[in-house]
C-alpha cells in the first residue's frame, strides 16, 4: 500500500474518522484506519412508471424514443386504428390510422412514422405514412403479412421483415419513401419478433420460429442477414428498439408473459432490470440500451401501463458484513443494521435451533438461547427488547418468548399455533403483529395483535399464505410474497388488510426490512433462490440492486435504506449460509486501493 504522502491530489483533508456528511466525489484520508476514502453514488438500471395509454390494447406498433413516441393500431376488442403520441409524461390521442388493424410493423419517429402490414380479418400489405398530423396510404408491401418486424429511423427509409403469411416467412422488404422492394430473406423464417436499427443496419430479435419460440438475433448489413449471438431467454411478442450496437429487448412470452429485459452491446445480450409489469404483445421503442419505452400489451388482462427504462439511476448497494457464527435458514431477525438480533432457525443436519446472536455492525456474537428450539417464527422489536411467536417443526408451535437484552422468558401463547408466519419487524416488544403462516394442517390467514401481555385475534388477511415477508409496526404493517409463490402485497391499517400493488416477482421465503411505507424485500425462492431486491415506497415496488448471494428462507432487519440480510439457503444442494450483507441506499463510502 502506498503511503499517503506519496499520493498526489488536491483538496484531500485529513480526518481522524470519516466525515459525517461527505459530499459525493469528496476524497479524504482517515488517519485512524490509514485509508484514502471517497464518497460515491452507486447507480443501477431501472424501469419507472410513465403515463398510461388512454386505451389499453395489445399487438400494437410503436415508433420514436422514450420521450417522443408514437403508439398505433392494436387489438382492443375489435381491431383498432387508435394512434397516441407520448411526450415523456403523458399520451395524447391524435388522428387515427386509415385502416384499423393489429400485428402491424412500425418504424420512424413520433412525427415521421410508417405502419405496414397487420391483420383485420385478413392479412394486409397496406402501408401508411405519418407526417406528425395525419396518416396517408402509400405503396403496399409486396407480401401481405401480420406480426411483422420493422426497423427504420424515418418514414422514408424502412425495413419490414418476417411475419405470418401463413406460414411464417423470412421475406424482407426495403422502403425508399415510395415503394417496397424485396431484398434478402432472414436466415430463419419467423414472426412476432422485435426490431431495432435502420433500413441499412438492423436487428431482428427473438420471435416465433419453427419449431417454436426463439432467442435468435439476426443482423442486417444493408444487403443480407447474419446470425449473431442469441438472447439469454427465448421469447416472442416482445418489445424492443435501439441500434445494431446498442439495443433493448423486453417483455414477451415463453410460455407465459415475462418482465425480463436484455441489453445488447453490439456483441452480446446481458440481462438487466425487469419490467414492473410482465406482459406480452406490447409496444416498445428505444434509442439505445440506456433508454427505452414499453407500453400496452397483455399481462393479462390488457394493460395501458407505460414504463420508462433508464441507466445510471441513483441506487443502493449491498456490501459484505460479518458472518453468523452458525449457518442456518428459516431464522428470525429484528433491530437495525448496526444493532440487530437473530434467533432460532433450521441448522443443516441438526434441525430446529435455539441459538441467538447479536450484531454490532461488524460481528455476530452468540448470547443466551431461546427456551424452545424452533424455526419459521414471527419477530418484532429491537436488539434489547424482542417478542417472538410461533414457529416450530411439526407440529407448529404457539409458544411466545420475550427477550430483555440478556435472557428469554416464556410469555402467553398465540391463539393459533403456526410456523413460517410474518411479523411486524419494526414493532416493539409490547406492540406487535403476527400474521399468516402454516397451521397443522393448512395455510393460515390469522392475524394476532400483541399488547405486551396477551395475543388477541383480529381481522384476517385477505389471502392466507406462509413463508411471507413482513415489515412495519402493530398498527401499520406490510405483508408481501409467500407461498404459491406469490407477489401479493397487503397493507394493515390497525384494523383491516387491504390488497395493494404486487411485487414485480412472485416469491416465497423472502427477507424484509422497513415500514409500511418504506420497505425492502430481498431474496426468496423458487429454488435455486433469488438475489432480487425490491423497494416499496408506499405505493409501488421497484427493483433495486441484487444481493451479492442469491438465497432463500433468510433473515432480515433494519430499514429500507440501511438493512441486513443474513443466513438462508443457497445452492448447490440447498446448503445453508452464514453470510451477512449490508444494504445502504444513497451515497456510499469506499476505500481507494493505492497499491
Amino acid at each position: 500500500m502506498a503511503e499517503y504522502k506519496g499520493i498526489h491530489g488536491t483538496k484531500i483533508q485529513n480526518y481522524t474518522s470519516d466525515p459525517a456528511n461527505p459530499l459525493t466525489g469528496q476524497v479524504w484520508y482517515n488517519e485512524t484506519t490509514n485509508g484514502l476514502k471517497y464518497e460515491y453514488q452507486s447507480t443501477i438500471s431501472a424501469w419507472s412508471t410513465g403515463g398510461n395509454l388512454n386505451t389499453a390494447r395489445r399487438i400494437l406498433a410503436g415508433a420514436g424514443t422514450q420521450t417522443a413516441a408514437l403508439g398505433f393500431g392494436g387489438y382492443v376488442g375489435p381491431y383498432s386504428a387508435l394512434t397516441e403520441s407520448y411526450n415523456g409524461t403523458a399520451w395524447t390521442e391524435v388522428n387515427d390510422l386509415g385502416t384499423a388493424r393489429f400485428g402491424l410493423g412500425g418504424a420512424g419517429t413520433n412525427t415521421a412514422a410508417l405502419g405496414f402490414g397487420g391483420y383485420n380479418g385478413s392479412r394486409l400489405a397496406l402501408t401508411e405514412k405519418w407526417n406528425g398530423t395525419n396518416w396517408t396510404e402509400v405503396g403496399d408491401l409486396n407480401t401481405a403479412r401480420q406480426d411483422v418486424g420493422g426497423a427504420g429511423a424515418t418514414n422514408t427509409a424502412a425495413l419490414a421483415f418476417g411475419g405470418e403469411v401463413p406460414p411464417s416467412t423470412g421475406a424482407t422488404e426495403l422502403y425508399n419513401g415510395t415503394n417496397w422492394t424485396e431484398v434478402a430473406d432472414l436466415t430463419l423464417a419467423s414472426k412476432s419478433m422485435a426490431g431495432a436499427g435502420t433500413s441499412t443496419a438492423a436487428l431482428s430479435i427473438g420471435g416465433d420460429s419453427p419449431p417454436g419460440t426463439s432467442a435468435k438475433t439476426e443482423l442486417w448489413n444493408g444487403s443480407s442477414w447474419t446470425e449473431v449471438n442469441d438472447m439469454n431467454t427465448a421469447k416472442q411478442n416482445l418489445g424492443g428498439g435501439g441500434t445494431t450496437t446498442s439495443a433493448l429487448a423486453f417483455g414477451g412470452r415463453n410460455p407465459s408473459p415475462t418482465a425480463q429485459t436484455e441489453s445488447w452491446n453490439g456483441t452480446n445480450w446481458t440481462e438487466t432490470a425487469d419490467l414492473a409489469t410482465a406482459r406480452t404483445q406490447l409496444g416498445g421503442t428505444a434509442a439505445s440500451n440506456s433508454s427505452g419505452l414499453a407500453f400496452g400489451g397483455n399481462a393479462p388482462p390488457l394493460t395501458a401501463a407505460t414504463e420508462e427504462f433508464n441507466t445510471g439511476v441513483a441506487g443502493g448497494a449491498w456490501a459484505t458484513g460479518g458472518s453468523l457464527n452458525t449457518a442456518r435458514k428459516f431464522l428470525g431477525g429484528a433491530g437495525t443494521q448496526t444493532a440487530a438480533i437473530t434467533m432460532g432457525g433450521d441448522v443443516q443436519y441438526s434441525g430446529a435451533s435455539a441459538l441467538t446472536e447479536l450484531y454490532n455492525g461488524t460481528n455476530w456474537t452468540e448470547v443466551n438461547d431461546l427456551n424452545t428450539a424452533r424455526y419459521g417464527l414471527a419477530v418484532s422489536g429491537t436488539q434489547t427488547a424482542t417478542i417472538i411467536a410461533g414457529g416450530g417443526t411439526a407440529p407448529a408451535s404457539a409458544l411466545s418468548e420475550l427477550w430483555n437484552g440478556t435472557n428469554w422468558s416464556e410469555v402467553n401463547d398465540l391463539n393459533q399455533a403456526r410456523r413460517s408466519l410474518g411479523g411486524s419487524t419494526a414493532g416493539t416488544s409490547t406492540a406487535a403483529l403476527g400474521f399468516g403462516g402454516y397451521k397443522t394442517p393448512g395455510v393460515a390467514n390469522n392475524t394476532e395483535l400483541w399488547n405486551g401481555t396477551n395475543w388477541t385475534a383480529v381481522n384476517t388477511m385477505g389471502s392466507g399464505r406462509y413463508r411471507l415477508g413482513g415489515t412495519g409496526i402493530s398498527t401499520a404493517a406490510l405483508a408481501f410474497g409467500g407461498t404459491g409463490p406469490s407477489a401479493l402485497t397487503e397493507l394493515w391499517n390497525g384494523t383491516n388488510w387491504t390488497e395493494v400493488n404486487d411485487m414485480n416477482q412472485a416469491r416465497q421465503g423472502i427477507g424484509g426490512a422497513g415500514t409500511q411505507t418504506a420497505s425492502l424485500g430481498f431474496g426468496g425462492e423458487p429454488v435455486p433462490g433469488q438475489a432480487l431486491a425490491e423497494s416499496w415506497n408506499g405505493t409501488n415496488w421497484t427493483e433495486v440492486a441484487d444481493l451479492g448471494t442469491a438465497r432463500y428462507r433468510l433473515g432480515g432487519a433494519g430499514t429500507n435504506t440501511a438493512a441486513l440480510a443474513f443466513g438462508g439457503a443457497i445452492n448447490p444442494a440447498g446448503s445453508f449460509s452464514a453470510a451477512t450483507e449490508e444494504w445502504n441506499d444513497g451515497p456510499q463510502v469506499r476505500t481507494i486501493d493505492t497499491d
